[in-house]
């Protein structure tokens, strides 16, 4: 997948949704089977947004949310499968380690990890195949800077 270095500006959540949905649309054409995509920022920075898009761009089309609360939701469409994580509570390994993402990432289907910053380091180890990095940033005029790279195992 090519991917750039050099910033998207987005100024609005219907642009940044685009951006996503665009995403979407290129890992199903080039990563047919999966990817694990790592969406980092602060907080507010529309990794939500963004996830909604991507899903959308893989051909998902009931209604995606914060899995905040839940902290992994499963969406499918045909043979597509896409696991929505949201990471924001989980404080340590231990409770990484309970959650299963293992199985998730070491299956079929994407994954979306929102604070994806999280697993940086266990992605790294040397059983991790690549992923894609998607770094979030609020510009000065409001607007979020979208960032995205392909990380090697």
């Amino acid at each position: 997948m090519s991917v750039s270095r050099r910033p998207l500006h987005t100024t609005s959540p219907e642009q940044t949704a685009d951006a996503g949905r665009q995403l979407g649309a290129r890992l199903a054409a080039e990563r047919p089977h999966g990817a694990v995509v790592l969406l980092v920022g602060p907080l507010g920075a529309g990794k939500t947004v963004l996830a909604k898009g991507i899903a959308r761009g893989l051909g998902i089309e009931e209604p995606v949310s914060s899995p905040t609360y839940t902290i992994i939701s499963e969406y499918r469409s045909g043979a597509v499968l896409l696991h929505h994580v949201d990471l924001y509570r989980i404080e340590s390994r231990e409770q990484l380690e309970n959650l299963g993402l293992e199985d998730l990432l070491a299956g079929t289907g994407y994954v979306l990890v929102e604070w994806g910053e999280k697993i940086q380091d266990w992605l790294a180890a040397p059983r991790a195949a690549g992923h894609l990095r998607v770094t979030l940033a609020l510009a000065a005029d409001g607007g979020r800077d979208i960032v995205v790279e392909e990380v090697a195992a």
